[in-house]
This record gives structure tokens, C-alpha cells and sequence, in this order.
């Protein structure tokens, strides 16, 4: 078996580096007859502009924050013939926010993953919630350290507990005599208290210093010895702060022969060498959230008395007598409890005893056996055979239920806010045409489709902004302030045409005739500029428009003209960009790209010409080639867009792109039912789920919001207008192609449910 580990990796100075080096050495050591039945993989992770020199069994690195590290990794993973890979995760040693960078990486390894999690929070954040979710979902299997974090993992993260498996944390197989260890650092003499590991302000080692006063005068040979660095995090926005407060105190409390501060990262063998000279180790952590310690398993490991606060690991792994616990920044608890020991040796020998008996069934061997036993299983366990082509192409259980509870929260009597902060209002920011626009088009659909009563209730609302809006021209303004102020004498002609679209779909749908009136003079009070338009985007928005306009009302030849007109600007503007290997209708592809297409699909459908159909499938073609080709959807991002001949952006990636998306290919589905352009609308709708280049949903089930983008970082939190309403649109649609793939001959022979449509 060739296995393939993930993680920090010495020489970098980091306990999971040592965990994966020990894990790997376990795994694949050699059998009774000097054999190596297993090889060993290593991708390790660099931290910040640090680079290290590396064993031999480093084939490759990644860059914390450099993205394109990861998708390396995949790669390099791939190709190499691994069978299995093994991830070490903690937040903080992957890039981007809370360590986003990871999904990317586990997406595209094809082999089945092993996720080994150091840390579990019981209070995540958004972010580290919606990261860790997505991490379990990917992993075949999840191991954890301790029963505590199983228990947050099925309540907290919603993992099938038949996917996690409970393996301890392993320890050398390191011996010392203590007798004779303590000799050789002349400490005969001394009762020696020990904590190691990185040293930051969390440790809470002032604890102990506090209380040896009073465990002096009762035991005078005490020696309390502190090893380890500053954590390399500490000490880069806080320097040695921590350490120097710790001498102070040491200094004031005039504990200088009793306190030794070893500023070190010692190798395991000097380390079990100073465990073996120890009479009592201490974990005086502050805070109970840690799920996992591996300093006080390496104590346990190496037969120490542990005494410690009652964080998660140390209250489990510390029951039946195996150690001592005291409360939180309590040193009058800790004297008492460590003058009970000291002066009890016979109770001191029994908790070394019992810790030295845990600590022979957690040595890296047997751990190692563990963990090729799981990796075993999971590659004799056969792939769950995929779905058929058919059933495939949508699948609605998969959507969240359909709420307009974040949009309610947006709207008040004047209109859509179009900002959020997170997932409240920005009232700051006021309102705009655009957002009102869409607003009013989702609140039709989801009347039309589901008969919402809260989207009959808002879409006056929406229809009035507009109104409101509308110049005696028939131009709009777009922006309002929040004081109902005017801040635009004339909006954006991209603001015109998706106001003449949710219009078009109005006179279309109007769920009575008062809305019918008023949409309709709105629109023709507006059809003045129809032909001065000339950004194609606004022209797009508003063939739509016309396209839903004439659906009821074809005899209207003055709109099919302005119809052709619009097209024709088009086309034109295609064949004069369109060259070889671009098929395009601008030297770039920049923002809510699948608007173009869409509208010539709509087009086609009115006029039924052969060249701007064609015209269509071709730059839908172009742009599903550069958004679609890894099996997801990659938007092009906004930072710099994708101009000719140049590197596109992945950054950032907008909502309104996926939506424009998810329309073409319906749009294209309804004119050439071909069943393949269900797929790409499923797949497109998919990226608000987390079928993204992130792998993190940006849609939040709490709010019923979505988020405002993907950003570099990780996703954008913000849940604005725009980007909740995009992804309602999105979601109506997605139901409404299953609605024309249920009402097809084939699939109703194939008995697919309708109810699946409804309960969404």
C-alpha cells in the first residue's frame, strides 16, 4: 500500500508535524523480516515565507497561502500511485480563512481520504462550521482522539457516526530509567514538576508559579521546570511578551531556584528523557475546549502523574484514577492537590503505575496497526454505485426548503435594501433599482410556482420602487438613500434593462390585473430608449424583457421590431470580436457573462432565426468550455476578469454569474431539450452549495441568506441583496426544470416523483 500523508512535517517545529512523522514512521515500518509492506508519501505544509529542510520522504510542499499549492498537491497525489491519503487537519496550519484553502485539495484527490482532526470547536464559527462539514463530507473516514469529539462531531457537525472512528494519540516507544535519568540532569535531590510544549498566554503556567509558595514550605526540594519555545503564532504578534510576565512573576515571588524556563524544541528522545526525570506533570490550560492534547498523552505515555485543569481531553483521558484534576486559574486547588501527592507516595506510585499501563497500549506501533486496519477497510469497501444518467440530472432533495426569510428581513415599505452586513441590513447603503428589479422578478416566480403568499405580499413593494424610480424620459434613477433621497439623476443603462426584464416577466405573470396596468405603464413609458441603448448587457437584460413581453402579446410588430434591432446589435457585436479559438462578443469575458447567451436563446424563440441561434450555442459553448471543464463551476472572477489571451481571475466570483448561468441553460434546455443542459444547470446551481473552487456553500442555513462571493480569502459573508436573490432565482429555477424533466414521456415512465418538486 502506498500512503500519502498531508501535514506540518519536521524540521518545522510543530506537534502535528511530529504526530505525521510518527504516524508515517508506524505505518510504514519494517515487518519481522526486515520488509517494508507500505511506502510513505509526504506532502508537507510551510508556514508563511518559511522553508525547511526536509527528510528524504518530503516529495512535495505547499505554501500556506498560495492556493495553487494545494491544486499541486491533488495532482502530484494523483499521479503517484497512492492508494490512500491521510490529512492531518488543524485550522491553523492551512491557508485562507479558517484554513478554506484545504477543501480545493481534498476535492480533487481521487483516492479515498483519511482525515485525522487535532481540533474540534463545540462553538465554531460560520466559517469553521461550514469548512469542517465540508472536510467530513469529502473524508471516508474521520478519526478523532477522544469520545468527547465524537459527540460534537454527530451534534454539532452532523457526521454519521459510521463514519468516525476513535484511534488515541499515539506516543514513542521511549524508555528511561527514572532513577537514572534524574541523575544525569542532578536532580536526585528534587521533586520536579514539569509542563511542555509551545508557550503562549491559553497555558495558563502562571497558575503553578502562584501556587509553589505555598507548596514550598511543606516541600522545599521542588523544581518546576517549563519546556518549550514561544508558539511561532505568539510570538509573531506578541512576541515573548508572555515569557517575560512569566519572569516577573517568578522574580516577585522570589521563586528563582525553584522555576526553570527552557526556552527549547527538543527531539521525543530528550523530551522522554526529561518525562522520566518528572514526578508530577502539569496541564494548567485555562479553558476546557481542547479536544486533544498531545503533550498530556506523551506524559501519560511516558508513566508521568499527570495533574491538570478538567479541559476535554484531560477530564477524559484523567478518569479511573489515571490522574488528578483541579479547577481553572485555581492555585490554592493545585497547592492542595499537589501536597496531597507529595506527601501520599504511595497514592503518587499508583497514578504512575496506572499511567504507565495506558500509556504501553497507545505506543506508535499499535496505533500504526490501527490506522492501516481502518485504511484497509476503507479500500476493501466497494464504491457505492453512482445513480443513473437520468435520475442524475436533478436531484431537488438536495435543495435547502425555499424561505424568503432573509429577503423579508431586507425589505421594509420603500424597498429592498441592497446591502448586508453579514446577514442584517446595511441601512446605510439604501436602495437600488437593480436589487428592486430582481426582487420583484423572484417574488413572481415564487408566487407563480409556489403560490408564496409573502412574495404576493413584498411585490407591490418592489413594483412601486420602481415606479417611484422612473424619469418622465423613461429612463430610471437607481440609487435611493435610506431618507428616501435621491442619489443618481439617471442610473446605469445595466439597471434599465434588468428593470425592463422583470417588467417583461410581470406582464407575463401579473398575479391580477392592477399589476398588469401598472407594469405595463411602466414598460411603455420606457420604450423610447430601448434604441439608444449600448451597453450589451442592458441590451441582453432587455430582449429578455421584450421576449416575455411578447409571449402574450406576438402581434405587437412595433416590439418585434425593437426586438430585431436589439438582437442585431448583438450579432454584431459577436462577429466583429468572434476570432479563432474566441467565441465571443467582447475581448474579455467579464461580469454576468451567460446574460449574453440567454438573451439570443430568448431571442430565438421569438424570431426564429437560424444565425442568432447559432450564435448563441456557440458562445454558450465558448463560455461553458472556460467555466465548466474541471466538473464544476469556476466563475470568472471580477478582480481582473479573463481578457484575451491573457490569465483569467478566479477572484472573486459573484453570485449573479452563477444565476445567468443556471438561466442559459435552462433557457437552452426549453429550446433544443437536449437533457445535457439540465445537467449544467444543476452543476451551475450547485457552486451556492459548495461545488465550487472553495468547496464551501455560500448559501447559510441559518439566515436562509447567501453570501455575496469567493473571495481569495474564503467566502464573503456579507448576505446583500443581489447575491440572496440569485440564489432564490436560481433555486425557483432548478425546480422548474425538474417540473419540464418530470412532465417529459421518459421520465414519467420512469416514475420519478413530482411531490420531490413540491417539497422543495
Amino acid at each position: 500500500m502506498k500512503i500519502a500523508y498531508i501535514g506540518t512535517y519536521p524540521p518545522r517545529e510543530c506537534g502535528i508535524g511530529t504526530f505525521t512523522q510518527n504516524l508515517a514512521y508506524a505505518m510504514t515500518a519494517k515487518n519481522q523480516d526486515g520488509e517494508k509492506n507500505h511506502k510513505r508519501l509526504i506532502i508537507a505544509m510551510n508556514d508563511f515565507d518559511e522553508t525547511y529542510i526536509y527528510p528524504q520522504e518530503v516529495k512535495l510542499t505547499i505554501r500556506q497561502e498560495q492556493q495553487t499549492d494545494y491544486l499541486k498537491a491533488a495532482n502530484f497525489i494523483n499521479s503517484n500511485g497512492a492508494d490512500i491519503c491521510i490529512l492531518e487537519h488543524e485550522f491553523g496550519i492551512f491557508g485562507g480563512n479558517a484554513g478554506v484553502y484545504v477543501l480545493p485539495l481534498l476535492h480533487h484527490v481521487k483516492i479515498p481520504i483519511i482525515v485525522t482532526l487535532h481540533t474540534i470547536l463545540e462553538n465554531p464559527s460560520y466559517t469553521e462550521k461550514a469548512i469542517l462539514k465540508e472536510i467530513c463530507k469529502m473524508a471516508d473516514k474521520v478519526v478523532v482522539m477522544s469520545q468527547m469529539a465524537i459527540s460534537f462531531l454527530i451534534s454539532v457537525y452532523d457526521v454519521p457516526d459510521n463514519k468516525i472512528a476513535f484511534i488515541e494519540h499515539g506516543v514513542p516507544d521511549i524508555q528511561f530509567d527514572r532513577k537514572q535519568s534524574k541523575t544525569e540532569f542532578k536532580l536526585k535531590k528534587k521533586k520536579v514538576l514539569m509542563t511542555f510544549g509551545f508557550i503562549g498566554r491559553n497555558k495558563g503556567i502562571e497558575t503553578v508559579i502562584k501556587a509553589l509558595p505555598q507548596i514550598i514550605k511543606n516541600h522545599p526540594e521542588i523544581l518546576y521546570m517549563v519546556l518549550g519555545k514561544t508558539h511561532p503564532n505568539v510570538l509573531r504578534s506578541s512576541g515573548e511578551e508572555y515569557r517575560n510576565y512569566l519572569q516577573l512573576l517568578i522574580k516577585n515571588l522570589k521563586l528563582q531556584n525553584h522555576v526553570l524556563l527552557l526556552n527549547e524544541f527538543i527531539d521525543e528522545t530528550e523530551l522522554f528523557r526529561y518525562l522520566s526525570a518528572c514526578d508530577i506533570y502539569i496541564t494548567p490550560y485555562l479553558h476546557e475546549a481542547q479536544i486533544t492534547s498531545g503533550t498530556l498523552t506523551y506524559a501519560m505515555g511516558s508513566g508521568c502523574a499527570v495533574v491538570s485543569t478538567p479541559y476535554w481531553h484531560a477530564a477524559e483521558l484523567l478518569q479511573d484514577g489515571k490522574g488528578r484534576l483541579f479547577n481553572f486559574n485555581d492555585s490554592d486547588d493545585l497547592a492542595v492537590t499537589l501536597g496531597t501527592l507529595l506527601d501520599n507516595p504511595s497514592i503518587l506510585k499508583d497514578i504512575q503505575r496506572k499511567a504507565y499501563k495506558y500509556g504501553k497500549e497507545i505506543k506508535w506501533p499499535r496505533i500504526g496497526e490501527k490506522y492501516l486496519e481502518l485504511a484497509k477497510s476503507i479500500l476493501k469497501t466497494p464504491k457505492k454505485e453512482s445513480l443513473n444518467e437520468e435520475q442524475a440530472i436533478i436531484d431537488p432533495l438536495i435543495l435547502p426548503p425555499f424561505s424568503l426569510a432573509h429577503i423579508k428581513r431586507l425589505t421594509d415599505d420603500t424597498g429592498i435594501i441592497q446591502h448586508a452586513k453579514f446577514g442584517i441590513p446595511n441601512l446605510k447603503e439604501g436602495y437600488c433599482l437593480d436589487d428592486n428589479a430582481r426582487a420583484l422578478l423572484m417574488s413572481l416566480m415564487a408566487y407563480n410556482q409556489k403560490k408564496n403568499p409573502l412574495a404576493l405580499e413584498l411585490m407591490p413593494i418592489y413594483l412601486s420602487y420602481i415606479h417611484y424610480m422612473q424619469n418622465e424620459d423613461g429612463t430610471f434613477r437607481n440609487f435611493l438613500s435610506f431618507n428616501r433621497n435621491f442619489l443618481d439623476i439617471k442610473g446605469s443603462e445595466d439597471s434599465f434593462g434588468r428593470t425592463i426584464w422583470a417588467l417583461g416577466y410581470l406582464m407575463r405573470n401579473a398575479p391580477n390585473d392592477a399589476y398588469y396596468q401598472n407594469g405595463k405603464l411602466v414598460f411603455f413609458n420606457a420604450v423610447p430608449v430601448l434604441e439608444r441603448l449600448n451597453s450589451i448587457r442592458s441590451i441582453a437584460n432587455t430582449i429578455i424583457g421584450i421576449c416575455y413581453y411578447l409571449q402574450t402579446n406576438p402581434g405587437d410588430e412595433e416590439m418585434v421590431v425593437h426586438l430585431r434591432n436589439l438582437s442585431s446589435k448583438l450579432v454584431t457585436q459577436y462577429e466583429n470580436n468572434r476570432t479563432e479559438g474566441w467565441h465571443w462578443f467582447e475581448n474579455l469575458l467579464a461580469y454576468d457573462n451567460g446574460i449574453l447567451p440567454l438573451s439570443l436563446l430568448h431571442a430565438t424563440q421569438i424570431l426564429n432565426d437560424e444565425r442568432i441561434k447559432s450564435i448563441a450555442l456557440e458562445s454558450m459553448d465558448f463560455l461553458t468550455e472556460n467555466t465548466l471543464k474541471h466538473g464544476y463551476l469556476s466563475i470568472i472572477g471580477n478582480k481582473n476578469w479573463y481578457v484575451k489571451n491573457e490569465e483569467r481571475s478566479i477572484f472573486a466570483q459573484q453570485p449573479v454569474d452563477a444565476l445567468a448561468m443556471v438561466l442559459m441553460y435552462y433557457q437552452a434546455f426549453l429550446l433544443t431539450k437536449d437533457k445535457e443542459f439540465l445537467n449544467k444547470l444543476f452543476l451551475s446551481f450547485m457552486w451556492f452549495l459548495g461545488e465550487n473552487d472553495l468547496r464551501m456553500s455560500l448559501y447559510d442555513f441559518d439566515t436562509k441568506g447567501c453570501c455575496d462571493g469567493i473571495e481569495k480569502y474564503g467566502v464573503n459573508r456579507n448576505q446583500g441583496a443581489e447575491s440572496s436573490l440569485a440564489y432564490l432565482i436560481s433555486h425557483l429555477t432548478v425546480l422548474q426544470a425538474y417540473e419540464e424533466l418530470y412532465q417529459s414521456k421518459e421520465f414519467k415512465s420512469a416514475g420519478l416523483s413530482k411531490t420531490m418538486v413540491n417539497s422543495s
